[in-house]
Parts: structure tokens; C-alpha cells; sequence
């Protein structure tokens, strides 16, 4: 019984960190969208810039870091 209400705890816990991850990730590129003077879409898909791609992965990587942060204590 003490192992499936640790289970539930965890599980719930995964869930609701990863709802939190997903909205940082939404918000910071929302944000990311609104600063810069360009579309963030037509710089990667059609002019491919491979410089703004990276800055983008590395802002994705570094909520990640944080989230995961979060979740270890």
C-alpha cells in the first residue's frame, strides 16, 4: 500500500513538473517572439539561420536545466 501511494506521489509529481516545463517553454519563446524585431519562424525556416536556431536551443536547454533543478530539490 506505502509502495502504490510513493507511486501515485511520483507519478503526480512528474505530471505536474512537466506541465510547468512545457508553459516556461511556451512563455520564454512567446517572449523570445515579442523582443525580437524579426519573425523568429521566417529566419529559421526560410533564411536559415543556423546562429538564431542555436540561441533558441540553448534558451530550451537552459529551462530545461532549471526544471529539472527544480524537480531534483
Amino acid at each position: 500500500m506505502i509502495l502504490a501511494m510513493t507511486l501515485l506521489e511520483s507519478v503526480l509529481n512528474v505530471a505536474l513538473f512537466s506541465l510547468v516545463g512545457i508553459i516556461l517553454f511556451a512563455l520564454a519563446f512567446f517572449i523570445m517572439g515579442k523582443v525580437t524585431p524579426f519573425s523568429i519562424r521566417k529566419e529559421i525556416e526560410e533564411d536559415q539561420n543556423v546562429a538564431l536556431a542555436v540561441v533558441i536551443g540553448s534558451v530550451i536547454i537552459g529551462i530545461a536545466m532549471i526544471v529539472v533543478a527544480a524537480m531534483s530539490g
